[in-house]
């Protein structure tokens, strides 16, 4: 993805940027590599050092952040605006999940995966939402979940279902925000994700049903892409078959 500018009669393309979080976990690298498959550059944010920047060189560049930390995420944001002018797309992966239910979650249970599946989020995507209102452009995606999305299916998982049903609102309060401005920020809805840790973790079950990051991937890219500039549908489901 390219957009050309005309300066001193020389045409310059550039690409488009995007932001992933957990971009070395299973379903981020699926999302790096559909958007460097559509020709954009993508800034992986990864907790520890991976293989990415290898793999593909001066199409990517990666940043070691503990997401966590609020104000160097904010320097990180700010420093990728200085270097690129623009943040395009962000795409929030970075989480985790736990099982529990009310007898056995506290809490530091709660706290534990609020950490996990909401700052993570939030302290990324408040300065990019901020830096897409300025430049009047930009998609914003987090990954929700079905318990999320839907506590009556959050049964044995209390403290996920919790973390991930904040997203919602955070998107809804963003785009009420954002009516005016050509920023969108919308929720993915997986069912069960076709990686190895779930085939692992469920054997006995019918992985043809399940949605494979490289679904998730394709359906972010179509909703970043031009063709869909006209959806504000802020919740995306992705469930296949289950």
């Amino acid at each position: 993805m390219y957009f050309v500018s005309i300066k001193n009669q020389s045409i310059i393309c550039m690409k488009k940027n995007v932001l992933i979080t957990g971009a070395s976990g299973n379903l981020g690298s699926s999302i790096v590599k559909k958007f460097i498959d559509e020709g954009y550059y993508v800034i992986g944010i990864v907790h520890q050092s991976s293989t990415l920047t290898a793999l593909y060189k001066e199409n990517y560049e990666e940043i070691v952040l503990n997401l966590l930390e609020e104000e160097k995420c904010l320097s990180a944001v700010q420093t990728i605006v200085q270097q690129k002018k623009i943040i395009d797309v962000a795409v929030l992966t970075a989480g985790g999940f736990a099982m529990g239910n009310i007898a056995n979650t506290n809490t530091a249970a709660v706290y534990k995966q609020y950490q996990l599946n909401f700052e993570t989020a939030y302290n990324m995507a408040r300065p990019v939402f901020l830096q897409m209102l300025e430049q009047n452009a930009g998609r914003i995606f987090f990954i929700g979940s079905k318990a999320g999305y839907d506590t009556t299916k959050a049964k044995g998982v209390t403290a996920y279902a919790l973390s991930k049903a904040l997203l919602f609102h955070v998107a809804e309060i963003m785009n009420d925000e954002a009516k005016e401005k050509n920023v969108v920020t919308s929720i993915v809805v997986p069912s069960i994700i076709d990686t190895l840790p779930n085939r692992k973790d469920m054997p006995d079950a019918d992985f043809s049903k399940w949605v494979t990051p490289l679904q998730i991937a394709e359906a972010i890219y179509f909703y970043a892409s031009e063709k869909a500039a006209a959806i504000r549908e802020p919740i995306i489901k992705l469930y296949n078959q289950s």
